[in-house]
């Protein structure tokens, strides 16, 4: 060195121990140097006894033996850019070194490995990056909350009761079959009918569906016959899918299209080609009368359930039954639905339960209850509340399940807590028919009433001024003297479901 340096410390080529029979890296190589080398790129945990031949500038007091280890890959350590500073205090004070300066050697990428141990590294170095601060810890997930729907519009034009009603994949139309033999489009934004699909059938439908791609719209109905329709033109295809003995209760497209499932009161469930109308597989599913069937979102399985109780899952591809869920009270299962996750079914049967069904274990795993359902067939749909803001990935979501009720109802339950979210009053008698559009904040409903109605999430300020309406109300009647027996009653039953429940993920 020359004059000029004097006051430095003097360079030493640091000493290479042997490690399971290897080299061991430089002995103060720094954390960024490390982390760039291809000898770390495996954890390794080795132990050094230090004798007095390798001590530089050792103090009395520093004679126990020293080990160090490669902690876990998460945990913060001495390869983490972040623990650069305080490696270098804590070691350096107890060896009597002092950090690398700027002062010290210039680092090349030609440089041996073995010279780098007191260099310090360039601040702007192309190869070597400078330090950057530690990441901040992403915020914790805005708690769900749930906002109640309102009535946004009726939909009139049906002649008879409502028996179906669904939104379309892009959720720009909704779709409605009715007693009356006719089908009606409708425009979501609007509430205007497109389309009446009529002169299609001569008996009343019971149900329909949206092809995947939202151009067909196929139509079961009391004639025994399944009919597609063109959603843009209005008309009818030529081709009818025929085969069954009896009423055609409930219809599914398969998600890719090209195949179609129904249930008929002929106790039979049949997988059709779509493309030729004909029947690909015939199962002789259940003993008495189908009410719903279902395809998962992947197309390899099919739900089917009936009269008798049962709810069995099928092998799309070869037929084969590969579970029967049935409760013991088995009373009748009128329809069916997938969850989106394609890991539960929901049930609704007649005897006013709602269940959700693990169909891979066979049990059943939720009952949800308080509504009526003793005579006509009911189905419902999931949903999803909370990060309503639009902060995708910022907030958190929870599902609910909606259904009707014979007493022109609609209630809304937490999946997980089985909590009634909000009950409301919409239509004159029976609600048959619920679906949701989440994506939009919109559900629809029909019953037999003969109308469709479109239901809305509320904003956050509306919703806070419909609680502090409610409060009002609950505080005036408190003071008269006034106690209303459902509120408390069900408060109660929420307050009984609120602890001790598994843990249902159905997104």
């Amino acid at each position: 060195m020359d004059g000029a340096n004097d006051h430095s410390l003097p360079l030493r080529s640091p000493k290479r121990r042997r490690v399971n029979g290897n080299l061991s890296p430089a002995r103060y190589s720094s954390p960024d140097e490390l982390a760039g080398s291809s000898d770390h790129e495996t954890p390794l945990t080795y132990h050094r006894r230090r004798t007095s031949s390798s001590n530089l500038r050792r103090t009395p007091t520093d004679h126990r033996r020293r080990s160090y280890e490669r902690s876990d890959p998460d945990s913060p350590d001495e390869l983490d850019h972040t623990t650069y500073p305080t490696f270098w205090h804590d070691k350096n004070r107890r060896e009597g070194l002092r950090p690398p300066t700027a002062a010290s050697r210039h680092v090349t990428p030609e440089t041996p490995r073995s010279e780098i141990s007191m260099l310090t590294l360039p601040a702007q170095s192309p190869e070597y990056p400078p330090l950057s601060p530690a990441t901040p810890l992403p915020p914790p997930p805005k708690q769900a909350r749930y906002l109640p729907y309102r009535l946004k519009m009726v939909l009139r034009g049906h002649k008879k009761g409502v028996a179906a009603v669904r939104f379309s994949p892009t959720g720009d139309m909704i779709a409605s079959c009715s007693a009356d033999t006719t089908l009606r489009i409708w425009s979501t934004s609007t509430g205007k009918c497109i389309h009446t699909l009529a002169d299609g059938h001569l008996a009343g439908i019971s149900t329909l569906a949206w092809s995947p791609d939202g151009r067909t719209l196929a139509s079961g109905s009391d004639d025994k016959s399944i009919r597609l329709w063109d959603s843009v033109t209005g008309k009818a295809y030529p081709l009818q899918l025929v085969g069954h003995h009896n009423y055609i209760y409930s219809i599914a497209f398969s998600p890719k299209g090209n195949m179609l499932v129904s249930g008929s009161y002929d106790e039979a469930v049949f997988l059709w080609d779509v493309r030729t109308a004909r029947v690909m597989r015939s199962l002789p599913a259940h003993s008495d009368p189908v009410g719903g069937v279902d395809f998962t979102r992947d197309g390899t399985l099919i739900v089917s359930c009936a009269g008798d109780g049962l709810i069995r899952i099928w092998d799309t591809a070869t037929g084969q039954c590969l579970q029967t869920l049935v409760h013991e009270d088995r009373a009748p299962v009128s329809s069916v639905r997938f969850s989106p996750n394609m890991k539960f079914v929901l049930a609704w049967t007649l005897d006013s339960c709602v269940r959700l069904w693990n169909y891979v274990e066979g049990r059943c795993v939720k009952t949800y209850q308080g509504h009526k359902n003793e005579k006509f067939s009911l189905s419902g749909a999931f949903g999803v509340y909370g990060d309503e803001a639009g902060e995708v990935g910022l907030g958190e979501k929870k599902a609910f399940a909606v259904s009707g009720s014979e007493t022109g109802e609609l209630l809304w339950w937490d999946v997980q807590s089985k909590v009634v979210l909000q009950r409301e009053s919409g239509h004159e008698g029976c609600v048959l028919g619920v679906d949701t559009w989440d994506q939009a904040g919109l559900l629809v409903s029909c019953g037999l009433d003969k109308t469709v109605r479109v239901w809305e999430r509320m904003s956050e300020a509306e919703a806070e001024g419909l609680a502090k309406m409610e409060d009002e109300v609950a505080n005036q009647e408190v003071v008269n003297g006034i106690v209303k027996e459902e509120d408390v009653a069900m408060k109660l039953e929420d307050s009984d479901v609120a602890d001790g429940l598994e843990h249902v993920d159905i997104k």
